[in-house]
């Protein structure tokens, strides 16, 4: 699915929306893309001459895949609800492409529990165990 085709599940916008495209593997998982150019808002000041892409950001590109998961996410606010066992490989640089891989562990009504990775250039950068709730937005 491309960029337009996220926007329909997930209600994140420019500058926030941090996945250029997103697939569904055979085994359930979801692996989305962000190609990292190089003026995003959280690259200035992170750091001036060596931009890296901040490990919170990066938590952010994982948990946006995960929300491709769950079918009745469309009109809905995904919320963080905790991040465990969060660790953090290698930088993520300007000109990397990520490739986020995200797998549902488990669902209780209206929270979801998830394990995902971050990886470029073939090197593993982060990795976590995260949950969300799926709230109804206000209309």
């Amino acid at each position: 699915m491309n960029r337009e085709e996220i926007k329909q599940l997930l209600p994140h916008r420019e500058p926030m929306l941090l996945l250029d495209e997103v697939e569904l593997s055979e085994d359930g998982a979801a692996i989305g893309k962000y190609t990292v150019r190089g003026d995003e808002f959280f690259l200035q000041g992170h750091f001036p001459g060596n931009p890296i892409v901040p490990g919170v950001i990066q938590c952010e590109m994982i948990a946006q895949t995960a929300v491709v998961l769950i079918p009745d996410s469309k009109g809905s606010t995904p919320l963080y609800t905790g991040l465990n066992n969060v660790k953090f490989k290698n930088p993520l640089l300007p000109g990397d492409t990520a490739v986020m891989t995200v797998t549902l562990t488990a669902r209780k009504g209206i929270f979801c529990f998830a394990k995902g990775k971050l990886e470029a250039n073939g090197k593993l950068c982060t990795s976590a165990e995260f949950s969300f709730a799926i709230v109804p937005s206000k209309k």
